[in-house]
């Protein structure tokens, strides 16, 4: 526990000043988190990052992250994040004539959603920044408030299973702990700033999408442990002390932003 709270708390003091700040030094930031996410997934699965695969999945991830009119500025106008990303996709498939189908479509499979979910997840991470820090500062704390809520709650009181045959430890009280402390939070938060000029919503509708994010975060938190239960490993990676790896730390944010975007918020 002790080396949770000080890898926690080191961890905080540089991320803070980085998301506070944004702009280049926080897209950057994410694009490492990306790459470092689909290392950790191709070592998950027994593969290097530095082959064939590992590197365009690496590629088409970053250019997920980085904003096209900052970083791909030269290119036309229709060309997006997107178009570049299946530029990889394309070359992964191509791969199948020039090896003469030894590289196979479902051998591609894996590097393209690889990097479609840390990358987009990322993605929608550096939008949320550049729409606002308070609107970051939302989704965040919605993740947090879930996960802290879920934990002590769970460990109090919990009794049934969410779960098991994903993540045993999880139980339904836990689950719900997580929800009720996300609508704390978040009527704390519009205390501070009001829905209507955050998001153009109520604060009816607002406590309604808190609910569903934090089910979202709880998903995208479930969607990693079964990765990690699939390929038998405890920890998606080691680079956080005591926390695992940056999967670990950020898979429910993956599933979180995005939904956020797709309701409007970001």
């Amino acid at each position: 526990m002790k080396q949770r709270v000080i890898t926690a708390v080191v961890a905080l003091a540089l991320f803070i000043p980085i998301i506070w700040i944004g702009g280049i030094g926080l897209e950057l930031v994410a694009a490492l988190l990306a790459v470092v996410g689909v290392y950790e997934l191709f070592r998950m699965k027994g593969l290097t990052l530095l082959s064939f695969e590992g590197v365009l999945s690496a590629i088409g991830a970053v250019f997920l992250v980085l904003p096209k009119e900052r970083w791909f500025f030269f290119l036309p106008e229709q060309t997006n994040e997107f178009m570049l990303f299946y530029l990889t996709v394309m070359i992964l498939l191509g791969a199948a004539v020039f090896s003469k189908n030894m590289y196979t479509i479902d051998e591609a499979g894996f590097p393209v959603v690889t990097s479609l979910y840390v990358g987009f997840g990322f993605q929608n991470f550096v939008s949320a920044r550049t729409e606002g820090i308070n609107v970051l500062l939302f989704g965040l704390f919605i993740v947090w408030a879930t996960d802290i809520g879920a934990y002590l709650v769970g460990r109090r009181f919990g009794k049934r299973k969410l779960w098991p045959d994903i993540s045993p430890n999880k139980t339904i009280e836990g689950a719900l702990g997580g929800i009720g402390s996300a609508l704390v939070v978040a009527l704390l938060y519009f205390l501070l700033y009001p829905p209507q000029e955050l998001f153009g919503h109520g604060l009816f509708v607002m406590l309604l999408l808190t609910i569903i994010l934090s089910i979202v975060g709880q998903f995208g938190d479930l969607v990693e442990s079964a990765i990690k239960r699939h390929y038998e490993v405890k920890d998606s990676g080691n680079i956080l002390p005591g926390h695992g790896g940056i999967l670990d730390r950020f898979d429910s944010l993956l599933f979180v932003f995005p939904v956020m975007y797709l309701f409007g918020l970001i």
